[in-house]
């Protein structure tokens, strides 16, 4: 016990408390030291027996139990008893000489598309309100062999589909800057339990900004790598894919701690790529004078902004060049529309034909949402010729998007196009005055990016005059997710004031 309260006084004396910012002229909820500290420090404690693994399970447990219950972040909790016998039964290992995992003693919390062996996993879908699975992914075996200790689930929304985290199992997450507000998605519980310091570290998935929108509408970070980087999943090895698995993590260093775990080559995976994870654990400083950003802004005006999201996105643009870098316009020279509805095809394909049967089945028929029936409905009848004019579209759009890095080695764009909506709305109808065609079109902007197959590192920004949360994606060249990584930790050290800021929670 002595050498835990000498942790907490370190931890005090060293700064995580003065890290607790919240909104101006008001007070955050006190926060267990150990849980204000960066995932990765709290593991380095964990790992040198500075602090144990139990010590941090109660902590995330109490402030599960704290704050959870206004935000619905964190669903299919286990029971407290069985995993503080987890951390203490970690801690044993250790003490035995064990050597630790990257993750080893965290408790870690699943994005609930992804199964747990013996935790419920929904998919956010009535239709699998009782789903235990008795296997699990790649991921899940690399956290689980990293040391990670599962805890439960992060709220999602129907088979992930839309940005707004919401589901007839668990009901709403709500945002963690204001409950009565969207907390985005589709990995918006990740995004709220980090946020809120009942998680350490968190995955997530994206397909068009389900790890990027939730990550700045709670100002933390979500990383979107390459196609590959992470080994795609699934019972289809071989179709091209634009959904990606990734981390999310208050800190850009935690950011790579996670990636390292998550990336590399498997052989139950043919479509994953050779890479050097180890690199993404760090070091990740670097110089920045003289890198090129290319700003692309709301698209040359093709892409409906609120004018606030923008405002604060070019308000962290002077922090770039704080660092060395150039700041310019750019514009892809390319139709924005054809690449819209080659988008909105293939999603619907991808995404909604193997759920054909769920609208067919007069047993599940009336237990799937309003998303999950437009992606069915939209996905009868394609063809195969289709599914290839449309990839034809995809490929001009990328080659039109990858001439820019001829003159840019970043490219800088806003993350989300809105500020988060009210809880009760199902999706924005309108941005900016404009209307939406349909219940995803307000995430054309992250869909833009998904489209290309390129890294895209969210970043929190700034915050609007009524203290909501916005952010930047920061684009790289193919390949470039180590170089996203540092110029993201570059530009958090340069952006501390806006990223230290905390719900008051």
């Amino acid at each position: 016990m002595k050498q835990v309260e000498a942790t907490r006084r370190e931890v005090i004396l060293g700064g995580a408390a003065a890290a607790m910012v919240a909104a101006p002229g008001r007070a955050a909820t006190p926060v267990d030291p150990l849980l204000a500290l960066p995932g990765r420090r709290i593991a380095s404690l964990i790992a040198s027996r500075k602090t144990s693994s139990e010590e941090v399970m109660r902590a995330v447990l109490a402030r599960i139990a704290a704050v959870n219950p206004a935000h619905n972040a964190i669903v299919a909790l286990q029971d407290g008893d069985r995993l503080l016998a987890q951390a203490r039964a970690m801690d044993a290992r250790l003490a035995a000489g064990a050597a630790p995992g990257p993750l080893f003693g965290l408790p870690w919390a699943v994005k609930d598309l992804v199964d747990v062996i013996g935790i419920k996993s929904t998919d956010g879908s009535l239709v699998y309100r009782d789903h235990v699975p008795t296997s699990e992914g790649i991921m899940v075996q690399r956290l689980r062999q990293a040391g990670a200790i599962f805890i439960g689930k992060t709220n999602a929304p129907e088979f992930g589909f839309g940005s707004h985290t919401i589901n007839r199992v668990y009901g709403p997450t709500r945002n963690s800057f204001d409950p009565s507000k969207s907390a985005g998605g589709s990995s918006g519980g990740a995004g709220v339990g980090l946020a809120l310091r009942m998680l350490p570290l968190a995955d997530g998935s994206d397909f068009g900004g389900s790890l990027r929108n939730p990550a700045v509408w709670n100002n933390v970070f979500g990383f979107r790598t390459g196609i590959g980087v992470i080994p795609p999943e699934g019972n289809d090895l071989w179709t091209a894919r634009m959904s990606v698995a990734g981390p999310m993590a208050r800190h850009v260093a935690d950011l790579g701690l996670i990636l390292s775990v998550m990336a590399g080559r498997h052989p139950a995976s043919p479509q994953s790529l050779d890479v050097d994870a180890r690199a993404f654990a760090g070091p990740l400083d670097a110089d920045m004078k003289g890198v090129r950003i290319g700003w692309l802004g709301d698209w040359g005006g093709r892409v409906p902004h609120d004018p606030e999201v923008l405002r604060i996105c070019e308000s962290a643009l002077p922090a770039f060049r704080a660092i060395g870098c150039s700041v310019e316009a750019a514009e892809v020279d390319h139709e924005i529309e054809p690449v819209w509805q080659a988008l909105m095809l293939l999603r619907s394909w991808m995404s909604g034909t193997g759920l054909q049967r769920l609208a067919d089945d007069p047993a599940t028929r009336d237990l799937i949402g309003p998303q999950t029936h437009w992606e069915i409905a939209n996905s009868r009848g394609i063809t195969g010729a289709q599914v290839l004019n449309a990839s034809v579209v995809r490929s001009s759009w990328t080659r039109a998007v990858d001439k820019l890095f001829e003159r840019h080695d970043f490219l800088l764009a806003p993350a989300v196009q809105l500020l988060p909506f009210p809880i009760e709305q199902l999706w924005p109808t309108e941005v900016a005055g404009k209307t939406m065609r349909t219940y995803h079109e307000w995430m054309l902007g992250t869909f833009l990016v998904t489209m290309t197959g390129l890294p895209a590192l969210a970043a929190p920004a700034g915050f609007s005059r009524s203290g909501l949360p916005a952010g930047l994606q920061i684009i790289g060249r193919r390949g470039a997710e180590l170089a996203c990584l540092k110029l993201a930790h570059a530009y958090e050290q340069a952006a501390k004031s806006v990223i230290a800021r905390q719900p008051l929670a």
